[in-house]
């Protein structure tokens, strides 16, 4: 990775004052470690007309994945061989903007003890970074130097390979800066917009990042046009801390457009007192969603299928149009927490009469679980190995049949929006698959049309206008004409006959 920084200058205010500006000599090569390589800081040119900064940047790919301890972007088993042979080396990234802020720390703060009234006033600058990774062409480089200022922003596509011009162009371009600008600002610009273009980070981005770019976007950013791209993809698309960050830089903007303080515009609230609405858990969100649907449904007696320690049966217990209520698990253990949440030892007897709590396998099919009016399979399929999953439908839609089924699991795509999530990891350790909103609507479709049923999707929490709800919910309803397969006679005709 390489990026030189250059500026003109006269006798009276010579060019290499940006020795000072930057804190490091322009007569020496020096040497610096930083938490991904070795940073060399070097002047190709020095004089008073003139003066070239350098800083390059040696990454070593293996003792990168390494120190990720082999799990590479995403701990994908067939990207291994990418995790070694990439473009970490030798194209810009936030690997280089992390040394940028490392080796030119002083200059990113605008800090220069020698020549503070050059530190605070603009300088022509020159600066070029030959391969930068840009995703979304030259044309979204533009968008993003444009507006700050510089005179000149040239970003020339690099060919896949000059003896093959047919071949195209990369995804990598060459960047030129021109114009007059202070050095600290032009600084905190790439620390910023580098992994920005690269839409990528190579550590886990936590709430701290929405502070660094905040600082770092001070004086610019608030007001950049491209704002909410920015904020989004420096934050590696986490919903969360875009939002915060978003909310921040909103509060600067009008502060700024009425020539106050951000403090003297945040004070709406009285901070002696606590009016903060705490958000509504998921898996509330999940409950109220099954009860609605049973309601709507008229169902009375319910089956919790996987009932695990009895959360929506204790939910299901207050409500007393639900007459029957039998929660199902495979774990004792989950069963004997269950009874202890319900008070089934201490419950009176006309309240004791309405649940059960049974062991039972959901892959096997079980005569006791027929004629209910519902089942709800709540965050259950996902625990369920897929070549054991047909037999789960079978023991569920085949054979017990209930006139209503409730199916809850994660929507997959909804997880880049999970702020302490791991790139790639499932929600639960235990998680066999997480499907995205096709795949499940895709499943649901085939055991509606297999077992007699119409399926309807709705989503559970909050609906991401990219990613979706985090949970989705199916109801299947038994259709009048449903048929079985054991008698070869539709439900109508049955009940027909027994008339």
């Amino acid at each position: 990775m390489f990026l030189t920084i250059s500026t003109t200058g006269t006798p009276e205010r010579p060019a290499t004052d940006l020795g000072f500006l930057l804190h490091k000599h322009p007569d020496r090569a020096q040497t610096f470690s930083t938490s991904h390589g070795t940073a060399h800081v070097f002047y190709p040119e020095a004089s008073a007309e003139r003066c070239t900064a350098a800083l390059l940047l040696e990454v070593d790919p293996v003792a990168l994945v390494r120190r990720g301890k082999g799990k590479g972007r995403g701990g994908a088993p067939d990207a291994a061989l990418a995790q070694y042979v990439n473009d970490r080396p030798y194209a810009a990234s936030s690997l280089f903007s992390v040394a940028l802020a490392a080796v030119f720390k002083s200059a990113l703060a605008g800090v220069c003890r020698a020549l503070p009234e050059r530190a605070h006033a603009p300088l022509p600058l020159r600066i070029e970074v030959p391969a930068l990774p840009a995703r979304g062409g030259a044309e979204l480089v533009r968008k993003l130097f444009a507006p700050l200022g510089w005179e000149l922003v040239e970003a020339t596509a690099v060919p896949l390979d000059e003896q093959f011009p047919a071949w195209g162009d990369s995804r990598y371009v060459r960047l030129v800066l021109e114009g007059e600008l202070r050095l600290s600002d032009a600084l905190r610009q790439l620390y910023v917009l580098l992994p920005v273009l690269d839409d990528a980070k190579h550590y886990w981005v936590a709430p701290d990042e929405v502070d660094k770019l905040l600082r770092a976007g001070e004086g610019w950013l608030a007001d950049h046009p491209e704002r909410r791209l920015i904020t989004r993809r420096y934050l590696s698309h986490r919903w969360g801390l875009t939002r915060q960050a978003d909310q921040a830089l909103e509060l600067v903007r009008l502060a700024e457009s009425d020539d106050l303080d951000v403090e003297s515009v945040d004070n709406a609230v009285d901070e002696s007192t606590d009016t903060e609405e705490k958000p509504v858990p998921l898996a509330e969100h999940r409950r109220t969603a099954i009860l609605e649907a049973l309601r709507t449904a008229g169902a009375r007696r319910v089956l919790d299928l996987g009932c695990g320690q009895g959360q929506l049966v204790q939910a299901l217990l207050k409500d007393v149009e639900f007459s029957e209520i039998v929660g199902v698990d495979v774990s004792m253990r989950a069963l004997t927490i269950a009874s202890r949440r319900l008070k089934l030892d201490r419950m009176g007897e006309r309240q004791a009469a309405r649940v059960t709590l049974r062991q039972g396998s959901l892959t096997y099919t079980d005569k006791r679980l027929k004629g209910y009016d519902a089942a709800v399979l709540s965050e259950v399929i996902e625990h369920v190995d897929l070549d054991r999953l047909p037999a789960l439908e079978y023991a569920v839609f085949g054979s017990a049949r209930p006139r209503t089924v409730l199916v809850t699991t994660p929507n997959v795509e909804y997880n880049v929006r999970w702020e302490t999530l791991p790139a790639g990891h499932a929600r639960h350790g235990d998680h066999r698959f997480e499907w995205t909103r096709a795949e499940f609507r895709a499943w649901a479709r085939k055991v509606a049309e297999r077992h007699g049923y119409s399926v309807a999707q709705l989503p559970v929490g909050p609906d991401d206008p990219e990613v979706g709800p985090p949970t989705q919910l199916a109801v299947f309803t038994l259709t009048d004409t449903a048929y079985d397969h054991r008698t070869h006679r539709t439900e109508k005709k049955k009940e027909a006959e027994a008339a």
